[in-house]
């Protein structure tokens, strides 16, 4: 068994698949969101699209960060991280604006203040207001926060965000076929639009990331962090503290930060691709639970996908992995390591992708590519050998 497994949680989450397996599928069986008919308005040429998600147990770092540091800023990326974690999913069915977000908040209040209810909620805006300026428009409505002490040791940042969108408009996934090239777009560095250097971590994975490089420490000044139940050997196994330093790119950066880097949004970089090269985008993944293997939930027939040009793993995958001594095949399937967006195009195509996400900042590089096949597959290929799903 996994330490992922160990801990409760699971990168596949099979238990949710089974039980909504029964549940209608949408118009676009194979999109990475569920699309229903227009029920607001009743026009046969638009749809509805509304997703559910959050910051998951990264919330956690950033209780114990602004707890050891007094550093109340953190919760902003925590902030960006319940949006990020929406958006990018209708992202990848092709909406680019007009996205309506309501927050849901659930905290122990004799662990969370209203100074970090100020941060969280005012970082929400924040972070709209910085998209806006690159066309991506997101109202905030509101939403619920509530006070349920009894149900969440600290606090849970999560949100709901909705749009109405033209059929014509839509990104299915149908068109993925053999010949296709992937174009992998990095998830660590520092992007235009970002105000400092992204770790590439996300949101996904965080619970194996805090036990496996956080020490002991944190477990004994902070029980509320963790379930009580868990066994010893799975708590807190790290060696690193949060303030701990490691060197990335010739600077020093304090291992906490690393991990609390705000879920990188590809909104911008999206919003250009589909403007410009619509017909030419067969697919979109947005590559978060499941890491590298998420693409295989969505592909529309039997294929296979040869990812043999994959990034650089970033330093804080590599910190994880140290620490953890998980394999590859488990890193990969927990963690983006190194891309957290998928394009499936052709190879033109992929040339002035790459140029425009280079173009704000962002790396950029074929991938992979999918063949055609009886039974689905994924491989995966690089100096660590080949791993097959």
């Amino acid at each position: 068994m996994s330490l992922y497994a160990k801990r409760g949680v699971s990168a596949q989450k099979e238990e949710v698949h089974a039980a909504i397996q029964k549940l209608d599928q949408g118009l676009y069986p194979h999109a990475f969101c569920k699309v229903y008919a227009d029920l607001l308005c009743g026009d046969p040429d638009w749809v509805n699209i509304m997703h559910a998600d959050g910051a998951g147990t990264k919330s956690i770092l950033a209780y114990l960060y602004w707890k050891e540091t007094g550093d109340v800023s953190v919760w902003k990326g925590i902030a960006e991280d319940a949006v990020a974690m929406n958006l990018d999913d209708l992202l990848c069915v092709g909406v680019t604006d007009n996205f309506l977000f309501s927050s849901t908040i659930d905290r122990n209040k004799l662990r969370i203040p209203g100074e970090v209810l100020q941060a969280v909620i005012n970082g929400t805006q924040e972070f709209f207001d910085r998209l806006r300026s690159y066309g991506v428009n997101i109202h905030y409505l509101g939403g619920e926060t509530a006070d349920v002490g009894d149900v969440v040791r600290t606090i849970a940042v999560n949100g709901t965000m909705t749009a109405r969108w033209p059929k014509n408009k839509l990104i299915t996934n149908d068109k993925i076929a053999p010949g296709n090239l992937i174009v992998g777009f990095g998830s660590a560095g520092k992007a235009a639009y970002e105000t400092a250097y992204n770790s590439g971590l996300g949101s996904n994975g965080l619970t194996s990331a805090r036990h496996d490089v956080l020490s002991k420490y944190y477990a004994e000044k902070y029980p509320e962090t963790f379930e009580t139940t868990l066994s010893d050997d799975v708590v807190y196994i790290g060696g690193s503290k949060l303030t701990d330093e490691m060197e990335v790119n010739g600077e020093k950066v304090p291992v906490g930060k690393l991990l609390l880097s705000p879920t990188r949004t590809y909104a911008p970089l999206l919003k250009r691709l589909l403007d410009e090269h619509f017909e030419d985008i067969n697919g979109l993944i947005h590559c978060s639970g499941g890491g590298q293997t998420k693409c295989m939930k969505y592909l529309p027939r039997p294929l296979a996908i040869i990812k043999d040009n994959l990034f650089a793993v970033p330093p804080i995958f590599q910190l994880i992995q140290k620490n953890s001594g998980a394999d590859y095949r488990e890193m990969y399937q927990v963690f983006n390591m190194g891309h957290r967006l998928e394009v499936f195009t052709n190879e033109k195509a992929a040339d002035a992708m790459i140029a425009t996400a280079q173009q704000l900042g962002i790396e950029a590089q074929v991938v992979g590519r999918v063949a055609d096949a009886q039974t689905s597959s994924l491989m995966l290929k690089g100096a660590f050998g080949e791993i097959v799903y």
